[in-house]
């Protein structure tokens, strides 16, 4: 059987993508003041979509309360369908396909929107975010069903699939992670009950869109702290949802102000290559994979089955096809 290569095609669920690279999710800040997507989308992702099997478009909430930034895009209401309908469009005439990241920023949420701060416990992630309401039962019952609602609206909005934010430290993280879950309730404490809430949400999204619809998750791997998670920790948490989730995309960080030491090409490599070690969900690797040699190799060698490309794609719309072959080499990508 031939190794599989950037240029072979690749199955999430019952979706199959022409190639193994991916646009991953990178915020654009260019949405309206309540939510919505613009034409500035449309062409930002259409144009990128030409040679990537997938675009994962940036983080979307599920409330007002979990927004990211002041202009973020949203999909807490009905309204916001029509506008992410044309950007799925976009990419479908490119032949590519479309996923939607759902997120809630929690205790980093934008900090100056007029509406409340939550997180699962009242710790602040430092001095310019207001310290955060911690999330009562009726606070999370209401926001299960945000989570439900916009995996509706995804669908009807005509994406191929969801991607569940649980990374960088936003809401699904602070619940995974001893560092901002401090709750002595079914929601905190032990590493089980601080999985219930991620697990809640999964099973809501799940219930919403079927069996056959294609639902991933970021995680970060390690949140660069002592005390934080580290990858197996992580790789026993995915292992509890693996029956519910269709693939896994890896990252790390963004839980606290701390960062990686070295940050060199590559560098979220081995997170990935764990997941994929003791997984059987496909793995999507990200985090300066930026070399055709590195890339292929990440592939051929299966140390993941995807690689996610998010900066060098911004700069150029055709860097996706310069990891291909399609298209010359800049002097700083050989």
């Amino acid at each position: 059987m031939m190794a599989p290569s950037l240029h072979s095609s690749g199955k999430i669920n019952t979706l199959t993508l022409k190639n193994r690279l991916i646009l991953a999710p990178m915020q654009q800040r260019k949405g309206t003041l309540d939510g919505h997507a613009t034409d500035y989308h449309v062409e930002h992702y259409g144009r990128r979509a030409g040679d990537v099997g997938l675009v994962i478009i940036e983080s979307t909430s599920v409330s007002p309360e979990g927004r990211l930034y002041h202009d973020d895009i949203s999909i807490y209401s009905d309204s916001h369908i029509k506008p992410l309908s044309k950007i799925v469009k976009a990419v479908h005439n490119k032949d590519a396909r479309i996923f939607i990241q759902l997120s809630h920023g929690g205790r980093k949420s934008y900090p100056q929107h007029r509406e409340r701060l939550v997180a699962p416990s009242p710790l602040a992630f430092n001095d310019d975010y207001g310290t955060p309401n911690a999330l009562n039962d009726a606070d999370i019952a209401r926001i299960l069903d945000q989570y439900r609602q916009a995996a509706i609206r995804s669908k009807e909005a005509g994406f191929d699939g969801i991607e569940l934010h649980a990374a960088h430290g936003y809401l699904l993280h602070q619940f995974l992670s001893p560092i901002t879950n401090h709750r002595i309730d079914s929601y905190g404490g032990s590493a089980n009950r601080r999985f219930h809430f991620v697990l809640q949400v999964v099973l809501a999204v799940r219930e919403a869109v079927g069996p056959d619809y294609p639902v991933q998750i970021r995680v970060s791997a390690s949140d660069y702290d002592k005390i934080g998670l580290i990858p197996l920790q992580v790789v026993n948490i995915i292992s509890g949802l693996a029956q519910l989730l269709d693939a896994v995309h890896v990252s790390s960080g963004g839980l606290t102000p701390n960062r990686p030491l070295d940050v060199h090409p590559g560098y979220q490599i081995p997170y990935a290559a764990i997941m994929k070690s003791k997984l059987s969900l496909p793995v999507i690797a990200v985090g300066g994979i930026h070399q055709p040699a590195l890339a292929e190799r990440v592939i051929s060698e299966q140390l993941a089955d995807f690689i996610a490309v998010g900066r060098p794609l911004l700069d150029d719309p055709d860097f996706a096809g310069r990891l291909l072959g399609k298209h010359p080499l800049l002097s700083t990508e050989r």
